[in-house]
């Protein structure tokens, strides 16, 4: 059989508030307040492409795993973080980002559609699963009388799923006082998820994020997640 070769370039990217990939939720959705905007890339800021889309509630982002590439090499088995990471899967049972071809697949809702701003048209999206700067290769719309599969079955995902919980997440009175309720909730949202390695317990261990901005120090103890520093760029 002959193989064609596939061009692919992406058509925008995702501004959002991860400039690293700690803290990034683990799946689209997880914290349905965190929003991106997509920026498309010049010759895409059409408005006519976007005729419609206003009709749709969500959508389905493909996006390039740009921090991930293999160069070429992959592994028919990965360990998925949700098992400890220390058991195999099949890497097509998982959504490691270490893959053959790095695409990722996200289901977004829509915020808000703009059509006339500097950059052309942007759409803001919320339930965001990605880093600043992600390249974006396709949108298709969620269409729920055939996307949603009542029958469905997770798999190891779903089964480990059972057994976790949502970390009671607390924030030092002088954070509080410094943050937006909006950054509350989404900090709160995304601790809560417990962005750590399945494989790290360390009670006395400060982990450090970056998010809009901001270096976020926090320490998890059993089923709670304390944040006790949040420092602005440039200040506090």
């Amino acid at each position: 059989m002959e193989h064609t070769i596939l061009t692919i370039k992406p058509i925008g990217h995702i501004r959002t508030g991860f400039k690293t990939k700690f803290g990034v939720p683990r799946q689209s959705g997880l914290v349905q307040g965190l929003r991106g905007t997509i920026v498309f890339e010049p010759e895409f800021r059409n408005p006519d492409a976007l005729r419609g889309l206003e009709d749709f509630t969500h959508i389905w982002l493909l996006w390039d795993f740009s921090k991930a590439h293999t160069q070429g090499k992959w592994s028919p088995t990965v360990r998925p973080p949700r098992l400890g990471g220390n058991k195999r899967m099949g890497v097509w049972a998982t959504r490691s980002p270490f893959r053959p071809n790095s695409i990722g697949l996200s289901s977004v809702r829509i915020v808000g559609i703009y059509t006339n701003t500097a950059e052309g048209p942007v759409i803001e999206v919320e339930g965001i699963d990605m880093m600043d700067g992600t390249p974006i290769i396709d949108i298709k719309p969620y269409l729920p009388f055939t996307d949603i599969h009542a029958d469905a079955r997770g798999g190891f995902a779903e089964m480990a799923n059972e057994t976790s919980h949502n970390l009671n997440t607390t924030f030092d009175e002088d954070v509080s006082n410094m943050l937006s309720e909006k950054e509350m909730a989404d900090l709160r949202g995304i601790i809560s998820q417990d962005p750590r390695p399945h494989y790290q317990d360390d009670e006395e261990r400060i982990y450090a994020m970056e998010y809009e901005e901001m270096e976020v120090k926090f320490r998890i103890k059993e089923d709670n997640a304390y944040v006790i520093s949040a420092h602005r760029q440039g200040g506090v």
